[in-house]
């Protein structure tokens, strides 16, 4: 069945046919189209093109067809072009010459557009809930670790003494960052298409906004020709799951690193973690290894949708029916990593003792004692220089700076003394640092509480789109 054959006297060739096909990946857009066509079927009906009867015969039949496909009692053709021609065949097939009435006022460039736009409505809900479910277990684990020490990375070499509590929650903010994104691209997505027809909308009496409030959406769109040929929505989507990527790769890399027998300072728990076929001591972490191994794959379907999109005239062009094997695998991705994220986290167990033996080794406090040194009139400069020394001095000693005898620091500045090298301890350090955004540990639980109360409209928002579906 084609929908356009009149025109043609000659047959298409069998390799076109095959390489025209969209069916084997449209056909997840099943429920959107059926959706879209009992709005529009129903609209039709409230402005008269089709009558009440025909307009109630077409809805029943698109029903039973949603029906009979989630049972398996019908089976997608994938000889068949595309999904909008195997549900009209599905529909003909049911009631006859009714059925091709359905079609009266719109194309498949405004009936894609808006089945795509639905799909993409409703994935942003979950993955905006996954997302928001991951934040609050950083928060979670950010409260229960805002006292555990840890060293803080520079250059992957060590810096300064930190909280994990404090660097979970640096995921959060990311996450965050993510969750609003997600919300600006729901609102960008929020536009009916429907009644653009092919490119320069239709000449019946249809009305749009009618189709609006039938299918949730908040606007319609205000141009034809761009409403059939905008994909900056699945842009921006496929960017906000790149950048949710990027962030999972990021604490991906992290517990792959602190789990590994040089560190230690977390370990994965067996259920998210697997063997080795031939060395039976391993316990590799492959659930982050597999992030990480996503993220490029995510973020090269958004540049790939960005080099389709540079190069089109206006308006409609079938390049664009390589935006949903992009988008999907892209979503498909996105979700299983936030979603094993969450139980990961939750479940792997935090080496406290050998977070803080390590915050202890490596001049982690030397900046400490510069401060200490300012406090006391030196300018940072020359108390940089100072501890400088003393770090060398450390080194050629093969000791800590609270390791090295008083005498001998005193031979590099007499300004220090006991109380102050006392202070150097790596927890009396992060105490220290008791601004906003501060690793003090007062500072982490507070910021933990701050987000917690940022992601109250988020959740609002959240759940008023998934419960008025």
């Amino acid at each position: 069945m084609k929908l356009w054959g009149g025109r043609f006297l000659g047959q298409t060739e069998k390799l076109l046919e095959e390489f025209n096909n969209s069916l084997p990946f449209d056909y997840r857009l099943f429920e959107e189209d059926i959706q879209g066509s009992i709005a529009h079927a129903q609209m039709l009906t409230s402005v008269g093109i089709l009558s009440q009867e025909e307009g109630e015969k077409i809805v029943s039949a698109l029903k039973e067809i949603k029906t009979e496909v989630n049972q398996g009692e019908l089976q997608f053709d994938f000889t068949i072009e595309d999904i909008h021609t195997q549900i009209e065949y599905w529909l003909i097939k049911k009631i006859g010459d009714t059925g091709k009435k359905l079609h009266t006022a719109r194309s498949r460039n405004d009936q894609v557009a808006t089945d795509l736009r639905l799909f993409t409505k409703k994935s942003l809900q979950k993955t905006a809930s996954l997302t928001i479910e991951l934040i609050k277990t950083l928060i979670e684990l950010g409260i229960e670790h805002s006292e555990t020490v840890v060293p803080g990375y520079t250059h992957l070499q060590r810096a300064q003494p930190i909280v994990y509590g404090h660097q979970l929650l640096a995921y959060g903010e990311m996450f965050y960052r993510d969750l609003e994104r997600l919300t600006e691209t729901y609102k960008r997505a929020d536009v009916l298409p429907l009644g653009s027809g092919a490119l320069a909308g239709v000449p019946y009496p249809i009305d749009r906004e009618y189709t609006k409030e039938l299918l949730g959406f908040s606007k319609i769109s205000t141009n034809s020709i761009d409403a059939v040929s905008d994909r900056d929505f699945v842009c921006d989507y496929l960017y906000n799951c790149s950048m949710i990527m990027v962030h999972l790769s990021r604490l991906a890399e992290e517990l792959i690193i602190y789990s590994s027998f040089e560190f230690g300072f977390v370990e994965l728990s067996d259920g998210f973690s697997t063997g080795s076929s031939i060395m039976p001591q391993k316990k590799n972490p492959d659930v982050p290894e597999l992030i990480r191994g996503k993220t490029p794959r995510v973020a090269g379907h958004l540049q790939a949708l960005l080099m389709i999109l540079k190069g089109l005239p206006l308006s409609y062009n079938k390049d664009l029916q390589e935006d949903k094997e992009a988008l999907f695998d892209a979503v498909d991705n996105t979700h299983i990593c936030l979603e094993i994220t969450t139980p990961l986290l939750k479940s792997m167990t935090v080496n406290i003792d050998k977070m803080s033996k390590a915050s202890r080794i490596g001049y982690l406090n030397a900046t400490d004692l510069a401060d200490a040194l300012v406090e006391k009139g030196v300018a940072f400069r020359e108390a940089h220089k100072i501890v400088g020394e003393i770090v060398q001095l450390g080194l050629s000693l093969n000791k800590e700076i609270t390791e090295i005898s008083i005498d001998k620091l005193k031979q590099i500045s007499p300004l220090i003394d006991e109380e102050m090298i006392g202070a150097l301890d790596p927890l009396s350090c992060v105490k220290r640092r008791n601004i906003p955004g501060g690793t003090g540990p007062n500072q982490v639980i507070e910021g933990a509480e701050n987000l917690k109360k940022r992601l109250v409209p988020f959740n609002e928002f959240w759940y008023k789109k998934g419960s008025s579906k």
